[in-house]
C-alpha cells in the first residue's frame, strides 16, 4: 500500500500486507528493512538469503496486491511496484485508490479462497453496508437528527471510498462529507491525528453545538468522534471511548446469549485511567496493557475468544476466533430460545460488519453508528459513559534516547537507575494519578505521561518528571519548563 498515512501530503511511503490481511510481522521486517538499506548489486544475494532462510517455495507463482493513496506522488511510486514484480515475473492485481484497511481486506478474501468475502471494492461495500443494515434494522426511530453525522475525511482517501459507497448505505444514515480533498491539501490542519493531537475541530468543519462529528486520517485506518457542548467546550471521544463502547455492547450481547465466551480489551500505556478502570470495575471486562504500537495490541488481543483493541489516536478493531464466530453463527440459525437467536444474530451481523484484519476507519465508524442506535445514544450520553482523568504529554531532549530502558508494558523504566523510584516518588504527591516515561521510536526524545484528578495537577506532575528525566536520563539543550 503506498501511502504516508496521516503524515504531511509531501511526504511518502509503503505499507506492507502479510499474508492473512494483518499488518507485517516482526521478523518480516527486519527483510524489509534490510533490502530498503541494501546496495543495487546486493538486492539479488539479500534475497536469495531470505528465500533460504523462511523456506519459499519458487515455483509457485508469486500475487502482489497493489493500492494507493491521493497523494500526487502515489501513482509513480505505485508504478514503481509494479515495475518490480513484473522484473520478478510475478503477477499483480493494481486496485489503484483504496483505503489501506481496504487493500488488506482484499488480500484476506483472497487468501481465504473469500471465505471472508469477495475480494473486490465492491465486495467490501456490500458485506459492510448489509451487515450495517442489518444490524440497524430494530433500531429506536428517534428522528433523523438522532443519524447526521459530519466526517471530516483530511482530504484523503476516504472522501472518495465513502462518496462511492453512499447509496449502498440505508436512507437513515446521513452523512455529510467535510475536507473532501477538493480544495485543500492532505491531512493539513484537518484528520483524525491533527483532531487528536490539537484537541479542536479540523479546519473546514463548521460545528454546532452538540452535532456528532467524526475524522477519518489520510489513509483511513483511524477514526476519533468529537463534539462542541452548548458552552462552546470541545469534547474528543478517542479510541478508548471507542474500545469501551463496542466492547460493551459486545459484553451485553454475550451476556444475552448466555455464552461463557472469553472477552479482553487491549490497551496502551497512554489509555486514559478512567477508561481502564471503568472496563474493570464497572463492566467487569479484563483489560490488557501491551507495548505501543498497534502490532502489539493485535498479537495480544488474538489470545482471547474475542479482542477488542484501540489506541488512543483512533485505530483499532475487534478480533474473533473461528470458533467463537462458528458459535456465534451456529446459533443465530439454530437457537430455539427467540431472545437468544436475536442477540447472537446482532453479533453475526457486527462480526461481519467489522474489518478485523486492521483497524478500519469506514468500518469503526458504522459499527458506532449502529451501537449509538441500537442503544438510541446521543454523543453526549457515550461522552458520559466516564469521564476522562486530565492528562498532559511532554518531550524531553536528550543525548541518546538508548538510555531509557522499560518494562511492564513500558509502564516502568528499567534504566537510568533512580529515575522510576523518583517518578514513584512524585505519583504520590498527586490524587488519581500515574506517570511513565517511553523513549521515541524515530528520534533522540524520551516521551512523558501524565494524569491526575485536575488538569492543573496533571500539568505539574508531568513537569516534575520531565526535569526528573532531564537530569538523570542525559537531557540537553533548555530545562523542561512548567506547563501553563
Amino acid at each position: 500500500m503506498v501511502t504516508a498515512s496521516h503524515n504531511p501530503e509531501e511526504d511518502n511511503g509503503v505499507k506492507l500486507v502479510d499474508p492473512l490481511g494483518e499488518m507485517l510481522t516482526s521478523a518480516w521486517e527486519e527483510y524489509a528493512t534490510c533490502l530498503a538499506n541494501a546496495d543495487e548489486q546486493e538486492i539479488q544475494s539479500i534475497l536469495t538469503e531470505i528465500c533460504q532462510k523462511e523456506v519459499v517455495n519458487l515455483h509457485l507463482h508469486a500475487s502482489v496486491f497493489i493500492g494507493r493513496d491521493t497523494r500526487p506522488s502515489s501513482e509513480k511510486l505505485s508504478q514503481s511496484v509494479i515495475d518490480g514484480v513484473c522484473a520478478l515475473g510475478g503477477q499483480y492485481h493494481d486496485y489503484g485508490l483504496v483505503t489501506t484497511p481496504q487493500l488488506h481486506y482484499m488480500v484476506c478474501c483472497q487468501n481465504t479462497q473469500e471465505h471472508y468475502g469477495k475480494a473486490t471494492v465492491e465486495g467490501y461495500y456490500q458485506k459492510l453496508s448489509k451487515a450495517f443494515g442489518e444490524l440497524t434494522k430494530q433500531a429506536c426511530s428517534s428522528g433523523d437528527g438522532q443519524r447526521y453525522l459530519k466526517i471530516d475525511c483530511a482530504n484523503g482517501i476516504g472522501a472518495l471510498k465513502l462518496k462511492e459507497m453512499e447509496h449502498y448505505f440505508p436512507k437513515n444514515l446521513l452523512i455529510h462529507l467535510y475536507n473532501d480533498g477538493t480544495k485543500e491539501k492532505l491531512n493539513h490542519l484537518c484528520g483524525a491525528d491533527f483532531v487528536k493531537v490539537h484537541q479542536k475541530p479540523p479546519l473546514g468543519l463548521d460545528l454546532k453545538p452538540n452535532e456528532r462529528c467524526c475524522s477519518f486520517d489520510g489513509d483511513a485506518d483511524r477514526i476519533v468522534y468529537y463534539y462542541n457542548d452548548t458552552a462552546g467546550h470541545f469534547h474528543l471521544l478517542d479510541g478508548d471511548k471507542i474500545a469501551t463502547l463496542i466492547s460493551t455492547f459486545i459484553k451485553e450481547l454475550l451476556i444475552k446469549i448466555g455464552q461463557s465466551l472469553k472477552m479482553a480489551v487491549v490497551q496502551t500505556a497512554y489509555a486514559n485511567g478512567s477508561s481502564t478502570r471503568y472496563l474493570e470495575e464497572t463492566m467487569k471486562v479484563p483489560v490488557h496493557c501491551t507495548k505501543t504500537g498497534v502490532k502489539h495490541l493485535h498479537h495480544k488481543a488474538q489470545e482471547f475468544d474475542i479482542g477488542v483493541y484501540f489506541e488512543a489516536n483512533g485505530h483499532g478493531t475487534v478480533l474473533f476466533t473461528n470458533a467463537a464466530e462458528e458459535k456465534i453463527r451456529h446459533m443465530a440459525k439454530e437457537e430455539k430460545d427467540n431472545q437468544k437467536r436475536e442477540a447472537a444474530k446482532r453479533l453475526e451481523n457486527t462480526i461481519d460488519l467489522i474489518n478485523q484484519t486492521v483497524g478500519d476507519a469506514i468500518s469503526d465508524m458504522l459499527v458506532i453508528e449502529a451501537i449509538l442506535a441500537l442503544k438510541g445514544l446521543t454523543v453526549q450520553q457515550w461522552d458520559a459513559i466516564y469521564a476522562d482523568l486530565p492528562n498532559r504529554q511532554l518531550k524531553v531532549k536528550v543525548a541518546d534516547r538508548r538510555v531509557i530502558d522499560t518494562t511492564d508494558a513500558e509502564r516502568r523504566a528499567v534504566t537510568p537507575s533512580g529515575l522510576q523510584e523518583k517518578i514513584d516518588e512524585l505519583v504520590k504527591t498527586y490524587r488519581l494519578s500515574r506517570a511513565f516515561v517511553r523513549p521515541s521510536g524515530t528520534e533522540d526524545v524520551v516521551r512523558v505521561y501524565a494524569e491526575a484528578d485536575t488538569q492543573e495537577n496533571a500539568d505539574s506532575l508531568a513537569y516534575e518528571v520531565s526535569l526528573a528525566v532531564y537530569h538523570l536520563a542525559g537531557g540537553i539543550g533548555e530545562p523542561p519548563q512548567p506547563v501553563f
